[in-house]
């Protein structure tokens, strides 16, 4: 299965923004035990690239994938693929990055906000982008966007959260990232990992049926 698939199958992403680098490798596990597959390591957390090589030495790449967010620049994109990141991740449309990744068979989802901005990004060869911040545009907004560009897959991102999640997938998001209301720091610094692997089970039911379990 390739990680466009995965992405499309799992429909989330985690983002482990800010993590501690000595919590990085027990969040993940409490986030893969709850059932996601798809977690990215932002570059503004702390030793970021240690942290993604670390944890690609740890786990297969068909067990969980691990790639690099809040990636904005070609000097990142480079630092990131060289520690192991399977897929890049970015608020914003760079071309270049785009295209430094692609060169390089490698997944990555921009940052987009209009439909200039996805077409543009799709024409350079994503196969999938990150429409953001979803929570300011508004899940209206994405049903009204997938009206005439629904064979482009949407990673719906910031504001996402277990209440409105379901709203997401009914408009019509392919998936989405889910940051501090998943990844939340409470838990993590009070090493409560089995209430993390509990919530992500929870973010996980409901993005399988695309609406909250009865």
């Amino acid at each position: 299965m390739s990680l466009l698939d995965s992405l499309l199958e799992e429909r989330i992403v985690a983002i482990l923004r800010k993590v501690p680098s000595n919590k990085i490798i027990p969040t993940v596990q409490a986030l893969s035990d709850g059932g996601i597959k798809l977690l990215e390591i932002t570059m503004n957390s702390e030793k970021a690239l240690e942290s993604i090589y670390e944890t690609r030495q740890i786990y297969d790449q068909n067990e969980i994938f691990i790639g690099a967010g809040t990636v904005l620049n070609l000097k990142m994109a480079r630092d990131a693929i060289e520690a192991g990141a399977q897929f890049l991740i970015s608020p914003n449309l760079d071309l270049s990055v785009i295209s430094y990744a692609i060169e390089r068979n490698i997944e990555i989802w921009p940052g987009v906000m209009t439909p200039t901005e996805i077409v543009n990004a799709w024409n350079a060869g994503v196969n999938a982008v990150k429409l953001y911040p979803a929570d300011k545009l508004g899940s209206q907004y994405i049903k009204d966007i997938k009206a005439p560009l629904d064979n482009i897959p949407i990673i719906a991102t910031g504001g996402i959260n277990i209440e409105n999640l379901e709203m997401y997938f009914k408009a019509g998001t392919d998936a989405v990232g889910v940051g501090g209301q998943l990844v939340q720091q409470g838990m993590i610094e009070n090493n409560r990992f089995e209430d993390l692997k509990k919530l992500a089970e929870k973010f996980v039911e409901i993005a399988a049926y695309g609406r909250s379990p009865l």
